[in-house]
């Protein structure tokens, strides 16, 4: 594709759908949205052409044995080809930010210029992330974290394969949701002092083959009440990493 502009690859009318169903803010066990095909398939198809975690050295590994295995992710410093860096900035574009937030209802939106924690993700066979509740401040910027979203990129991807993105209940008692994570399906949620969520389960797909995914967050300067968000420490200000949660008679 000679004109690599993804705002003309997005189905805009799918996205005011999505708005005007209100699925969004009324989603349990926290805000989210599932939509499948919203961008034009070339555009991706050329991401995993291009995708480069097997060919560079700027990646950071996520293998601890416990919480992460066999998962990659770039680093704020990884260079990467000009589609995929171009996807990544566009989808911080205006007209995309203010989609968001009318989505979520959450305003003043920002993206990430860093991708920190973010960009590309890449799990391999056995590999898995624990549930956990994702870090609550930008490193830099030191704003909040507001929304997770995830483009993934897996073809012929099915149920036995696993890898199934999961959102537990705030009591973390059950998984409340189970997301497959195939080829053009972007998962939008809410980060927040009750949005557990995690692959845990390892994945069974083939040693020759992996989970894709692209991961952006946002951010705001400031946390007003939110719908669902049990008062805490975080909601109060007070910064933390990622917190891993343990699964009831399952562990991590």
């Amino acid at each position: 594709m000679d004109n690599f502009d993804i705002l003309s690859m997005v189905d805009w009318g799918m996205l005011e759908k999505a708005i005007a169903s209100n699925a969004y803010k009324t989603a349990e066990p926290f805000p989210h949205i599932v939509i499948d095909n919203v961008f034009n398939p070339q555009a991706l198809e050329k991401i995993l052409e291009l995708w480069p975690l097997s060919k560079i050295k700027e990646v950071e590994l996520h293998d601890d044995g416990v919480f992460t295995r066999a998962k990659r992710t770039t680093a704020v410093d990884t260079e990467l080809p000009f589609e995929i860096d171009h996807f990544l900035h566009q989808l911080g574009r205006p007209k995309f930010l203010k989609f968001l937030e009318e989505l979520t209802g959450i305003g003043g939106l920002i993206s990430d210029p860093y991708f920190f924690g973010g960009g590309l993700h890449e799990t391999s066979s056995g590999g898995k992330l624990a549930v956990h509740l994702d870090y609550n401040k930008h490193f830099k910027f030191k704003l909040d974290r507001r929304l997770n979203l995830l483009v993934y990129l897996n073809k012929n991807w099915n149920e036995s394969s696993g890898g199934f993105l999961e959102l537990w209940d705030s009591s973390m008692t059950q998984c409340v949701k189970k997301i497959l994570p195939i080829f053009n399906r972007m998962v939008i949620f809410s980060t927040n002092s009750i949005s557990y969520h995690g692959q845990p389960e390892p994945i069974t797909c083939n040693p020759d083959v992996s989970r894709k995914s692209i991961a952006l967050y946002y951010y705001s300067n400031g946390r007003p009440e939110e719908v669902h968000v049990i008062e805490s420490d975080e909601d109060q200000g007070q910064e933390h990493t990622t917190l891993w949660q343990a699964r009831p008679g399952l562990g991590y």
